[in-house]
C-alpha cells in the first residue's frame, strides 16, 4: 500500500492531504486535481483576493443584485440556513464586527462604540436577499460585508474530497490548517484515522499538559475545532479573540475551544464556530435531540488547569 502527501497553501493556511492506495501515480495525479480545486476556491470565496467572487459582492451588492455562480449562490444560501438553525451563532454577514474589532488584516484593538453599534446593524441573515431566477444577491444594508473564513475551509474540503473519491481515491486524511479534517477508509494497519484534539492553551499556560484533551477516531467523517486563540489581544488584564458571538457582538467569552464532528466538513466548520460561541447551551441541544454528531467544549473555570470539558459522543 503506497502512501501519497501532497500540501498548498489558500485561504490564509496550510492545506495538506495523505492519501493511501495500492498505485502511486493515480494517487499523486488525483491529489494533484483536489489541489487545484482547493486554489480555485480560494480564488472564489476569499475576501482577500479583489477578483474573488465575494469580494466582487462586498463591493457592489449594497448598491445593486449582484450575479454570481451557481456554486457560490448554493453556497451562501446553505449558510444563511445554518445561521438560522443557530439562532444566528454562525453568521456569515460577521464582516463588519470582524472590521470593527480590528481582526481584518490585523491582530483587533477595542472598537469605537459608535463603530461597533453601525455594524451590528449590518448583519443578519436577513440582511441577505437571494434571487433564485436571476441568480443574484442583493444586501438590505450599506455595510453588510460576507467573510467565508468559518466555513470556506470546510467548503473546500468537501470538494476535494468529493474529487478523489471518484478517482478511486479509498483511503484519505485532508486538514486545513488541522482546523478542520475529513478522512475516510483508513490507514494500513489501523482501524481509522485517529486524531487528537490539543487543549486550550491559554487556559492552560500555567499548568501545560503534553496530554491531548482529546482523541477521536474518524470514520467518514469531517472534524473541525475552533478556539479563542491564535489572533487576538489583551486589554485590561482580559484576551479578546477573534471569534465574535455575532448576537452580541462581543469576542465570545462562554468557551475557549469547540470540536464538531460530522459526515460534512461544511457543516462542521460552520457548527464548530457556532459551539464556541454557545457552549454548554448548543451541547445540551444536540443531546437532547439525539443529533448524529459528536462535539465537546470546553469551558472556562477558575481553578486548574482553567477549564471543564462538557461532551456529546466524544468520550
Amino acid at each position: 500500500m503506497a502512501s501519497v502527501q501532497l500540501a498548498t497553501l489558500a485561504m490564509a493556511t496550510r492545506f495538506e492531504l495523505v492519501l493511501h492506495g495500492p498505485r502511486p501515480s493515480a494517487l499523486r495525479s488525483a491529489g494533484e486535481e483536489a489541489i487545484t480545486e482547493i486554489q480555485r476556491l480560494d480564488a472564489t470565496l476569499s475576501v482577500h483576493r479583489p477578483e474573488s467572487e465575494i469580494a466582487a459582492l462586498n463591493r457592489r451588492a449594497s448598491s445593486q443584485p449582484v450575479r454570481v455562480s451557481p456554486e457560490v449562490f448554493r453556497l451562501l444560501q446553505h449558510s444563511i440556513v445554518l445561521s438560522q438553525a443557530t439562532a444566528g451563532a454562525f453568521d456569515i454577514t460577521v464582516g463588519p464586527l470582524l472590521q470593527a474589532w480590528g481582526f481584518v488584516r490585523g491582530t483587533g484593538h477595542l472598537p469605537d462604540p459608535r463603530v461597533l453599534d453601525t455594524a451590528r446593524a449590518a448583519i443578519g441573515s436577513s440582511q441577505v436577499g437571494f434571487d433564485s431566477a436571476s441568480m443574484t444577491i442583493r444586501f438590505a444594508h450599506p455595510d453588510t460585508r460576507i467573510d467565508l473564513g468559518a466555513i470556506g475551509k470546510g467548503y473546500a474540503l468537501d470538494r476535494a474530497a468529493a474529487l478523489l473519491r471518484e478517482a478511486g481515491v479509498t483511503a484519505a486524511l485532508l486538514h486545513g490548517g488541522t482546523s478542520t479534517a475529513i478522512a475516510w477508509g483508513r490507514p494500513e494497519e489501523a482501524p481509522a484515522w485517529r486524531i487528537a484534539i490539543d487543549p486550550p492553551t491559554l487556559a492552560a499556560a500555567t499548568a501545560p499538559s503534553p496530554d491531548p484533551l482529546a482523541v477521536v477516531d474518524l470514520h467518514d467523517e469531517s472534524l473541525s475545532v475552533s478556539a479563542v486563540w491564535g489572533k487576538g489581544f489583551s486589554e485590561d488584564g482580559r484576551f479578546y479573540g477573534h471569534v465574535i458571538d455575532p448576537r452580541s457582538g462581543q469576542p465570545t467569552q462562554g468557551a475557549l475551544l469547540a470540536a464538531m464532528i460530522l459526515p460534512s466538513a461544511t457543516e462542521s466548520d460552520a457548527l464548530s464556530t457556532a459551539l464556541l460561541v454557545r457552549g454548554s447551551e448548543m451541547v445540551a441541544c444536540l443531546r437532547d435531540a439525539n443529533a448524529p454528531a459528536r462535539c465537546l467544549v470546553a469551558i472556562p473555570t477558575r481553578g486548574p488547569p482553567g477549564y471543564q470539558i462538557d461532551a456529546w459522543g466524544i468520550a
